[in-house]
């Protein structure tokens, strides 16, 4: 029986190592889909796994742990950023100023609140007393990738390089509450402000009723203006300053798709393709609604309607306006659908890979379209490792750079943890500029995120597991918890507060906001069980990725500021 009790405790052996990530990681993934009152821990119980097997002893050698841990942390943020990156820009406009600027703050309150259990409860003198309050902020607020930039940046400073302090004991005391805490808050909010689920309910639908989004709406129109006639499509469009697109035209009774050169003349009738926010503007400019007198049968070639998937490389970032394709192909371009939402076909669009197009046109031509656009489902199975891993490269180069500031005994880095976010919030972007493909599967973009997160979550507790009796039985453990719970639920009731009296915001995007600033998924799925509608998805999606650029970017700055002075 020598061999099993070698593979049990020979650190050295690649065969334990393996062994002990499996049992850690599989253990913890089951036990975290136990759920209590509905809710559960999910993936995070795989740190309480390593905890358990860190303290019986069943661990491996520092080296080894320490790569499987940063390894799994620079994969972890590198696709978050993939995800979120294409969205990042854009939850800045109009409508997600407000709801940006109040998840930020929330995120300085929860560090706010931290600081001040810091020198309310515990011994300032003691060193390691500030970093484990780090820990137990990310814990709070259920963000890993938080826990792990602060676990790097606390490496990069000299007095803990021998003796780090397990931060990730006060991450595992705080989270639970921490879960729990978010969704009883916000639920607090509810009651605060006399908030009924039925009345919101209806106010999204009258405010969905007044503006409507902008998705294609689809008419016939009979052109009635003369000042039309004798104009193209291309300057109608251009007079109008709206993106509209023509289908089909029906003049001097025969069926035909116009380009951009195609005259209008009176009483001619045109199949229109709009923003919905649109549709009135047009048809008092272009001519009334009309019944349509015509049919596909009175085409000459047999027409279709075929939605595209863009998979060729080349098309990647290229607009829909410079592709011609009414002009040279013959079809028009109706619909774009991206990660399951319907967008209009805007001159400006740029294609990515994974694009979905809705093109009608002859069936000839709509077939030379789909060869340019790829139209290869089975490409879109292989995620493009190149591009993850060029990412990496680059992610680690700059998140090495140190940058200078004064007051700082260390140069700024943004380490393992901030330098690949950044970049792969860049490149999922910007990437098609430098023909760089980033599209991956929603499986795949998951799977890969999972396997870093387990990674980082086993190593964080099998390193942690030594110390934790001492650390919640002997030492500080139930003033983790309650300080961690202090720090959930006060930010919540004052913004989620602020966010209803102040800015009228429907209570269902307040939960979405508030589950999105936390990055917690069950708060979220709490939120959606609740409403009908997406709007608790719309406040998520809103400020998910600045607050999570911003969880991470503070961690660093905590630790580098603050725990680098004492």
């Amino acid at each position: 029986m020598d061999w099993i009790i070698n593979l049990f405790t020979n650190q050295e052996s690649v065969a334990h190592i393996v062994l002990l990530y499996s049992i850690v990681i599989a253990t913890g993934v089951y036990l975290g889909k136990i759920k209590i009152g509905g809710i559960s821990l999910g993936v995070t119980f795989v740190l309480f796994a390593g905890i358990l097997a860190g303290h019986i002893g069943f661990t491996g050698t520092p080296a080894t742990l320490n790569f499987m841990q940063d390894f799994g942390l620079i994969l972890f943020v590198f696709m978050i950023g993939l995800q979120v990156g294409p969205g990042f820009f854009e939850s800045f406009g109009a409508a997600g100023v407000k709801l940006n600027i109040m998840s930020a703050c929330a995120i300085l309150l929860n560090i706010g609140v931290m600081f001040a259990c810091y020198y309310l409860f515990f011994d300032t003198n003691n060193h390691n007393n500030l970093p484990m309050m780090v820990g137990t902020l990310y814990g709070a607020v259920t963000n890993t990738p938080g826990l792990g930039a602060a676990n790097e940046a606390l490496s990069s400073i000299d007095v803990f390089k021998d003796n780090p302090p397990m931060i990730a004991n006060g991450y595992a005391c705080a989270y639970p509450l921490g879960v729990l805490g978010i969704i009883g808050a916000t639920l607090a909010v509810k009651y605060f402000c006399k908030i009924s689920f039925e009345k919101e309910e209806q106010d999204l639908q009258a405010q969905e009723d007044e503006n409507p989004h902008e998705k294609p709406h689809q008419m016939h129109l009979r052109v009635e203006n003369a000042f039309i006639t004798g104009r193209n499509l291309m300057q109608i469009s251009e007079f109008l300053k709206r993106d509209i697109v023509c289908t089909r035209l029906f003049h001097d009774g025969k069926v035909s798709i116009p380009n951009r050169n195609t005259v209008f003349e009176l009483n001619d009738e045109v199949l229109i393709v709009c923003a919905e926010v649109d549709a009135e503007a047009i048809k008092s400019f272009i001519g009334p609604e009309v019944e349509a007198g015509w049919s596909i049968e009175d085409e000459k070639q047999p027409m279709v309607s075929r939605r595209i998937v863009v998979t060729n490389p080349k098309m990647n970032g290229k607009t829909l306006g410079k592709m011609h394709f009414s002009s040279v192909y013959g079809v028009n371009v109706t619909r774009i659908t991206r990660q399951g939402m319907d967008l209009f076909a805007s001159r400006n669009h740029h294609f990515h890979v994974g694009d979905r197009i809705m093109v009608v046109g002859p069936e000839d031509n709509v077939n030379r379209v789909a060869e340019l656009m790829g139209n290869s489902v089975k490409r879109l199975d292989a995620p493009n490792i190149a591009t993850i891993f060029i990412g990496i490269i680059i992610g680690i180069l700059f998140g090495s750079l140190p940058f200078a500031i004064p007051g700082m005994p260390v140069p700024l880095k943004l380490g393992l943890a901030g330098g690949p976010l950044i970049i792969a919030i860049l490149i999922g972007r910007f990437g098609y500029r430098i023909k760089l493909v980033t599209y991956t599967t929603t499986s795949a973009n998951m799977m890969l995120r999972e396997i870093g997160l387990v990674l980082f979550l086993a190593s964080v507790g099998i390193k942690a597991g030594a110390n934790f009796w001492d650390t919640v039985v002997d030492g500080d453990g139930l003033k983790y918890v309650l300080t961690g719970f202090l720090i959930t639920i006060i930010p919540i009731l004052i913004i989620g507060t602020i966010a209803r009296v102040k800015f009228k915001f429907n209570y269902f995007t307040i939960m979405g906001m508030l589950a999105g600033t936390y990055t917690d998924p069950p708060a979220l799925a709490y939120a959606n069980s609740v409403c009908n509608r997406e709007a608790p998805a719309i406040g998520y999606s809103t400020v998910y990725p600045l607050s999570m650029f911003l969880r991470i970017f503070t961690a660093q700055i905590i630790v580098l500021f603050c725990c680098g002075v004492l």
